[in-house]
């Protein structure tokens, strides 16, 4: 899989926030491609980490930061997954919820309206905390492939 470089638009601070969370979810995404649902499942660490293992997390941290702490709508993310294509589907939907949220906001400076584990956070902390943790996650997810089949790049 080829390297691709993380863009460089020129946009303002939320542009550029989403240019790059999207960039990271689509290096992870492509992290699956051509592997079964075996290999997406496999781990090489006692922890049990998989691609399976990050997309889904990724998925439930999205959901769990915008659309609960931030929206304030109840209930825990939960979507069977049985195959490659349902995971990146709903990781997928729920990025495209998240990024309509983050558009939508008259600015980043709103806060969680439940509890977000302490004190309430601003959006722009959400948006940065996902970027954050999303690229941490990507770079997982490239170690775990190239221990698949060697396939390198993001």
């Amino acid at each position: 899989m080829p390297d691709q470089k993380p863009p460089r638009d020129v946009l303002d601070e939320r542009g550029t926030l989403l240019l790059l969370l999207n960039y990271h979810r689509s290096s992870l995404a492509a992290k699956l491609d051509g592997l079964s649902d075996e290999q997406i499942s496999w781990s090489p660490v006692a922890s049990g980490t998989s691609l399976r293992w990050l997309v889904e997390h990724l998925t439930r941290a999205e959901h769990l930061w915008i659309l609960q702490r931030y929206c304030g709508h109840p209930g825990i993310f939960h979507r069977d997954t049985k195959d490659v294509s349902d995971l990146l589907a709903a990781y997928r939907e729920v990025a495209r919820q998240v990024d309509d949220v983050v558009l939508a906001a008259a600015n980043l400076d709103g806060l969680t309206v439940t509890d977000a584990g302490g004190s309430p956070v601003t959006l722009r902390w959400i948006v940065m905390h996902l970027l954050e943790e999303t690229a941490r996650h990507a770079g997982h997810a490239d170690l775990i492939r190239e221990l698949i089949d060697g396939a390198t790049g993001r």
